[in-house]
């Protein structure tokens, strides 16, 4: 068992406040956006063996398990981090796997360099992913029915909006979502500004609801995909609740601490609230324009006390843990690797004492013997 060493990546938008308050630590006064836990090759865990990455490639199946190394080769197939959000993050879609393999392979073929701003893939995989809440966590994820998308946007009194209204009440779920986000992408840029400046100051005006749009209009002032996040639903997770983000979902984080997981991809496909390229086209290729429940989730609590959260995938498994003062000890093992990250109190695992930030890879198939008074995430893979 290995006690990780993990960076902090000082995302603009990330809390200056929220992961150095976690850890116990005096903020720097930066952004510390997201730590990272994982062999994730910009940022790999250290260990005492060198980077989780250098441990993993020296002996694939004795850290991963063969189970996991036929399934998904010779790297740990997810990231688990600790995001802690102080302004909203792109709006943005991911792809599944047979279109990330075919832009990947497309990009590749044109010589287009993985580092160009303009570049869709990085990779050839899929990025689904879930966020957990630590504390009560704003985002928008899938998009609302069209008529009430459209009683959201003529709320706002904006002339300039009225053909979306129109649009969204006369034509059929899917081409009216993707009629209308099109629109809102491929518009005169000076006269979306005009029109975004219009809806912010409504929101503004009227509250309540509109309250997130102002502040995304705040911080992205004349961007378009201000328009386009009130097309989405927007979701308050309470701390212990969670969304799960699969392919072609348009999402945002706008607000809060929380523990993420995802596969190891950095696949992002943006439709707004960014300075980055954002690639129409192949954006709408990816996008599942079907209205949805953002499904919210709760831990299925099992017997032995591991409160699980269950995806549709196989290349993370994300639990929880809450341990009493004086309670049993769980044996935590797997044929599958795993990272124990404690988010409070005390925990010890195995010889290590965690306290909250703290994190341990546990190879496949060794023993974690879990004790204390604490909260610990429990991330695994299916294999």
């Amino acid at each position: 068992m290995d006690r990780l060493d993990n960076t902090v990546r000082p995302y603009a938008w990330g809390s200056t406040t929220a992961i150095p308050q976690l850890l116990g630590v005096k903020p720097t006064g930066e952004p510390q956006a997201e730590m990272w836990m994982g062999a994730h090759p910009g940022a790999p865990s250290r260990t005492a063996r060198g980077t989780l990455a250098d441990v993993i490639a020296a002996d694939p199946e004795r850290e991963l398990g063969p189970a996991a190394v036929a399934k998904f080769g010779p790297r740990l197939p997810f990231l688990l981090k600790l995001l802690a959000a102080d302004a909203p993050l792109s709006l943005q879609v991911h792809p599944d796997l047979a279109q990330a393999r075919q832009g990947y392979a497309d990009e590749e073929r044109r010589g287009i360099p993985l580092d160009a701003p303009h570049r869709n893939y990085k990779d050839a995989n899929h990025k689904p992913e879930l966020i957990c809440a630590l504390t009560d966590f704003d985002g928008l994820c899938g998009f609302r029915d069209p008529v009430h998308a459209a009683d959201l946007l003529a709320g706002l009194g904006v002339d300039s909006l009225k053909p979306y209204v129109d649009v969204l009440h006369a034509h059929p779920e899917e081409a009216a979502l993707r009629e209308v986000l099109t629109a809102i992408l491929t518009a005169d840029r000076e006269e979306m500004a005009h029109t975004v400046a219009e809806a912010a100051a409504a929101c503004d005006r009227l509250g309540g609801t509109y309250a997130p749009y102002a502040g995304l209009a705040h911080h992205y002032p004349g961007d378009p995909g201000v328009i386009a996040a009130m097309l989405l639903n927007h979701v308050r997770l309470q701390p212990g609740e969670a969304l799960y983000l699969g392919a072609g979902i348009p999402h945002a984080y706008l607000d809060g601490l929380g523990v993420e997981i995802m596969a190891n991809s950095d696949n992002v496909l943006r439709c707004g609230l960014t300075p980055k390229h954002v690639d129409v086209p192949e954006l709408l290729r990816v996008v599942r324009f079907e209205a949805s429940d953002p499904g919210v989730l709760r831990p299925e609590a099992s017997p032995d006390g591991e409160e699980v959260y269950e995806t549709p995938i196989d290349e993370f498994r994300l639990s929880r843990y809450t341990l009493p003062e004086g309670g049993a000890a769980h044996v935590l093992t797997r044929s599958t690797p795993q990272i124990l990250l404690c988010t409070a109190g005390t925990v010890r695992a195995g010889e290590h004492q965690l306290t909250a930030g703290q994190s341990v890879f546990v190879p496949a198939g060794e023993k974690a013997e879990v004790s204390g008074a604490g909260t610990l995430f429990r991330a695994t893979v299916i294999a």
